[in-house]
């Protein structure tokens, strides 16, 4: 097991004893038991598994639920991971899952499974790694001196190139590689003192007072809120100021390009990006300590931003630096696995977003000409799909605050792909066969006419007349004394009315008239 991190960031590890789970020759172990870590870094979580002689794997994964029929939603497919997993094996049965850019909704018992080619070959153990986060905290010691310490609630190792970041009443102080603060302090009963790790500033430890609990702070009630675009959120905090509070607003970093002074903060309220949607309801009215809500509504993916409050005193400011809450707006959509799909295979439609929802949301999936809902629940299963399953599919989320139809996902798919296969082929022999023969066709007829106007070309050029060679076997010579009684009859005897015949003078005849007689009567030679 490993965890590695880009930047400068804390990294801290929890060991435990190796944890075996199986029976028999079935079996998963895991390198640990539990982790800590950072969020926004990078985590690797290793086991080892085995399985009966014989049996051949075809399929591995990580899981952390499993859907309603029991079997586990592989992290791979999973929205809330989406994009964030990777596997990797080995020849030796390890398998190592990695997880990017953690959240603190990824802090969660984590389990293997996998799958083999023989019947019951499947294995799905119960989790075995949990993953955590670690607290910051501030630990004040000394007498009339204090000393502040900047502490993880994991023990260590500790990355010895993290950077710890000091705010003292929300304005940051003092960065330093020293978890303890670079100087005591003196006891101030209005001072409050935080800390955070450079690269991971939104995981600050809680305000503190160096002495008593009448200090300058702020708390926020939520760090992080995913929340419907078009719906509307609160978002909150409680402030305590040592002296007078004679006024507050709340802020977002993102707008200070708008701001006259970018080292001033500009209340929303008059920012013309939330005009008529930003609202401070049930503001109380106290002199020293309070609640404060910001109401945004018909919010939009713009909205996604961090928020801050701030209030000043009579003779002191709350800063400014200090994170407070983080806010995602998101759309819903629909996401069927596999995304190819033919007819027989079992099909996932999930109801996803971009962020994990806040206020316990209640999914809907519905398809389009069905009146009732097809399922509740974030994920829907088609098993062994048909035609009859064809159609437009749909999801509502709910979450408390509002509600948001997803656009519809067209599911269609293939007939049998080894049926198109076979047509597809046959099809092409067919073709190839009809081109060989019209080919082997034409060429003949090119070459026999080829040689017939050579031949013909030959005889007008040598001005010669056919004269056979009795010896050639493709004549014989005709027998006057045993010759067929039709052959009189192919004695010509021209029509003198005709046009077509001509009396032959016996003066003026050619000379291969002679020829042409010896030839047909050699007997009288």
């Amino acid at each position: 097991m490993s965890l590695s991190s880009t930047g400068s960031v804390l990294v801290v590890f929890h060991w435990s004893l190796t944890v075996v789970l199986g029976q028999g020759d079935w079996g998963v172990t895991y390198s640990t038991q539990s982790i800590c870590v950072l969020k926004g870094s990078t985590v690797e979580l290793s086991c080892t598994y085995k399985y009966p002689s014989g049996h051949k794997v075809t399929s591995t994964f990580w899981f952390t639920r499993k859907y309603t029929d029991g079997n586990p939603v592989n992290l791979s497919d999973d929205p809330d991971y989406r994009g964030r997993v990777t596997y990797r094996s080995d020849e030796k049965n390890r398998h190592t899952l990695i997880i990017t850019d953690l959240r603190e909704t990824d802090s969660t018992k984590y389990g293997f499974g996998f799958i083999t080619d023989q019947p019951g070959g499947k294995w799905i153990g119960q989790t075995g790694v949990a993953l955590s986060f670690p607290g910051l905290q501030v630990v004040v010691t000394g007498g009339y001196m204090k000393n502040l310490t900047c502490r993880t609630t994991c023990p260590p190792p500790i990355n010895p190139n993290t950077t710890y970041i000091w705010y003292k009443n929300g304005q940051q102080i003092d960065e330093s590689s020293s978890p303890q603060y670079k100087d005591p302090i003196y006891i101030h009963y209005k001072d409050s003192y935080s800390c955070s790790v450079k690269g991971h500033e939104d995981l600050h430890s809680p305000t503190v007072c160096v002495q008593g609990q009448a200090c300058n702070r702020v708390t926020y009630t939520k760090r992080r809120i995913c929340v419907l675009k078009g719906s509307s959120v609160d978002i909150s905090c409680t402030y305590v100021g040592y002296y007078n509070v004679t006024s507050s607003l709340w802020f977002s970093p993102k707008q200070s390009g708008r701001w006259r002074d970018k080292l001033i903060p500009e209340d929303l309220t008059t920012d013309p990006g939330y005009a008529g949607r930003v609202e401070y309801p049930d503001q109380e009215s106290t002199i020293y300590r309070g609640t404060s809500t910001l109401r945004i509504t018909d919010l939009r993916e713009e909205d996604s931003a961090e928020y801050r409050f701030t209030f000043k005193t009579d003779i002191f400011g709350w800063g400014h630096d200090l994170p407070g809450t983080t806010l995602t707006v998101s759309d819903v959509q629909v996401k069927m696995t596999p995304v190819t799909v033919t007819e027989g295979q079992n099909v996932a439609l999930t109801c996803i977003t971009s962020c994990p929802l806040t206020h316990n949301p209640t999914y809907i999936c519905y398809k389009k000409t069905v009146t009732s809902p097809k399922a509740s629940g974030q994920s829907y299963s088609i098993t062994n799909i048909t035609s009859e399953d064809s159609g437009e599919y749909y999801c509502e989320v709910r979450n408390g605050r509002g509600s948001m139809y997803s656009s519809a996902l067209m599911v269609t798919f293939a007939g049998k792909q080894t049926s198109v296969l076979t047509a597809s082929v046959g099809i092409t022999v067919v073709v190839l066969v009809l081109i060989l023969c019209l080919s082997g066709y034409i060429c003949f007829r090119k070459k026999a006419s080829k040689s017939m106007s050579s031949d013909k070309r030959d005889n007008e050029e040598n001005g010669q007349s056919v004269h056979p060679d009795p010896n050639s076997d493709m004549y014989t010579t005709l027998n006057m004394r045993n010759r067929s009684p039709e052959y009189d009859t192919l004695s010509v005897h021209p029509d003198t009315n005709s046009d077509m015949y001509s009396s032959l003078n016996m003066k003026t005849r050619s000379p291969d008239y002679d020829t042409l007689v010896t030839m047909s009567h050699p007997d009288t030679h």
